[in-house]
């Protein structure tokens, strides 16, 4: 690993360099899923009591969302886990006595916890202010203000309501809803489930395609009634009683897949490979990066870890990945949909891959910590991949040798640690600006990619 400056969770000032791998070799854990850390504190903080989390996620912005709980009120103790996770020990006294704050809550880089603690905020009586940095600021609201309003709360945000920072005043009791989101979003489902909680009866929500269940399945784990079904076809509909207490309880949080995405490609294409990743969250509604990197070819096993749950009921697997023949895949919408997290890293896989692949609908990913559709196609291309948008598709050919060149991250974890993983293949030295973000989501990120190297 080279740069201006590398201590041990990967480069912080200055672009990293990344040179190719003779073979790769390893057997070792991702940081804790992002998605159930940013939970599992929000929960602690609704219930009265103490709960205990361990193998969290120790991203910026998970830290962005423990920073909030404390804002509002509950007693927030991390400490160090082996591995790279944390523990935390949050005490709150609960829903109904969320602390009203004059200082502007700072959300960071996360939009997972502005839109989700707007919806908790919403049926509470305070006012708060949701904000974050530039890349946060130009992420939409308006999708989390429209149904948040209909349930009786008050949201302001500015350029008309459509970008942050938002400003809550919440309700109680809210007005239940029966709302369809537009645009396949879990975070705009949780955001309105959660101000259920605090509804006037059942609330319900529509989904086109079924996204992922975290805080449903989390809520049902913390004493709520929460149903869930399908709508026939791919899409499902979640219903949510308010009224009720969330319970404290104690959560080991499962590897994050979307961490474990990126060696999962990265030993499916370098043509010498052995990874294993222990203990991966393999959710059904989270592993579509999983299923679709073995339609491409990929050779991957999976070992469930005892009786495959963790504490509140997500499956666990050790998954181990080998060199691969790939071919390539056409990505319908849901397919997109179920992984955008990924589509960055599935796009590398694509270069790789034997014939032309297309990722179809993934228009939302400009909507992302960046442009992600551009800067995806901007940073493979420079690589020498064939990379064409195509409205809001993305179209490569393949396989396409690699060459190391310089790549721009735009300040954004994916991309950065997209990138870095090209490099691991490509011929020559591999430069990525502003590596730094990948502490958004992993911090040891650059580390594990230099111990990986046989």
């Amino acid at each position: 690993m080279h740069g201006d400056a590398v201590p041990a969770g990967g480069p912080t000032t200055g672009p990293a360099v990344i040179a190719p791998a003779t073979r790769l070799r390893g057997d070792f854990r991702v940081p804790g899923d992002k998605s159930i850390s940013h939970r599992a504190l929000m929960f602690a903080l609704l219930a009265r009591g103490e709960s205990r989390i361990t193998g969290a996620g120790d991203g910026a912005d998970v830290r962005s969302t423990a920073g909030i709980v404390h804002a509002l009120g509950a007693t927030v103790e991390r400490a160090d886990e082996p591995g790279g996770t944390v523990r935390y020990r949050v005490v709150s006294s609960g829903i109904d006595a969320l602390r009203a704050t004059e200082a502007t809550l700072d959300c960071g880089n996360s939009g997972t916890s502005l839109r989700l603690f707007a919806g908790i905020l919403a049926g509470s009586p305070v006012t708060v202010t949701l904000d974050g940095d530039a890349s946060l600021r130009r992420r939409p609201v308006a999708r989390i203000i429209e149904p948040l309003r209909a349930m009786g709360a008050t949201l302001a945000a500015r350029d008309q309501d459509s970008l942050p920072p938002v400003t809550v005043t919440g309700h109680a009791p809210l007005r239940p809803i029966d709302w369809t989101t537009p645009v396949p979003s879990a975070q705009v489902k949780s955001a309105i489930l959660l101000a259920g909680l605090r509804a006037d009866g059942t609330t319900t929500v529509r989904e086109r395609v079924a996204t992922r269940d975290h805080t449903e399945r989390m809520l049902r784990a913390r004493g709520i009634n929460v149903s869930s079904r399908t709508d026939g076809g791919a899409g499902a509909i979640i219903e949510i009683d308010g009224g009720r207490a969330v319970q404290a309880i104690d959560e080991r949080v499962p590897g994050d897949p979307s961490a474990a995405a990126f060696w999962l490609v990265a030993g499916a294409i370098h043509p010498d490979a052995e990874l294993t990743i222990r203990g991966v969250g393999v959710n059904p509604t989270r592993r579509a990066v999983i299923d679709l990197l073995a339609r491409m070819g990929a050779l991957i096993e999976g070992h469930p870890v005892g009786d495959t749950r963790s504490d509140v009921g997500e499956p666990v697997a050790d998954l181990t990945v080998r060199s691969s023949a790939l071919t390539a895949i056409d990505a319908s919408p849901e397919d997109v949909a179920a992984a955008i997290d990924e589509v960055p890293i599935l796009c590398l896989a694509a270069t790789q891959a034997s014939g032309r692949s297309r990722f179809r609908g993934a228009g939302e990913l400009r909507h992302k910590e960046s442009d992600r559709l551009a800067g995806i196609a901007a940073g493979l291309r420079a690589l020498g991949a064939d990379v064409t948008v195509d409205g809001d598709d993305l179209v490569i050919d393949g396989p396409t040798p690699l060459s190391g060149a310089p790549t721009e991250s735009l300040d954004d974890h994916r991309l950065a640690m997209t990138f870095a993983v090209a490099g691991l293949i490509a011929s020559g030295q591999t430069t990525i600006d502003r590596p730094g973000s990948a502490a958004i989501s992993y911090p040891a990120f650059f580390h594990d990619l230099e111990r990986i190297r046989a």
